[in-house]
């Protein structure tokens, strides 16, 4: 059996669900999901994103995530449902929030639970990729199995 770490932003859709289920065949695979939504913190990068694809109206009309007390049970929501997706594919999966920083959790629960790989499945971050400051770019540092960037699909 093979045990990945799925990190996520949002929750998982049908064909993020098939992409992350099929990556190894037949081969029957554990799912470790980490979600941290990144509310208020990417207001600002998804505006840099925009403005770098010359998409200078959705910068500046787009709407914020939910921030408060109202982000925390959206993002459970968002976790049990990824959760319920990958299982009812006959995959294991347990998961959590992220509530500090993903990346020391990612390096703990990849060494609890020894897994064979990281997933980072999110949206483009186009300027944090640009720099080497994405989640996947930071956690090949951080841990010592392979990390795999994907962009994940919108509903």
């Amino acid at each position: 059996m093979i045990t990945t770490v799925l990190m996520i932003e949002k929750p998982l859709v049908s064909e993020d669900i098939e992409l992350v289920t099929t990556l190894h065949g037949e081969e029957h695979v554990s799912f470790v999901v980490l979600l941290q939504p990144r509310g208020d913190q990417g207001l600002l990068l998804r505006a840099l994103d925009d403005i770098a694809l010359g998409e200078v109206d959705e910068a500046v009309h787009e709407g914020g995530a939910p921030g408060g007390g109202e982000a925390i049970p959206e993002a459970e929501r968002a976790l049990e449902l990824s959760l319920k997706r990958l299982r009812d594919t006959g995959a294991e999966a347990v998961g959590q929030l992220v509530e500090g920083q993903p990346l020391d959790l990612l390096g703990s629960v990849c060494a609890q639970t020894e897994a064979d790989e990281v997933v980072v499945l999110t949206a483009p971050h186009f300027v944090e990729e640009f720099f080497h400051r994405d989640w996947a770019s930071r956690a090949r540092h951080k841990v010592g199995v392979p990390v795999l960037k994907l962009f994940a699909h919108t509903e």
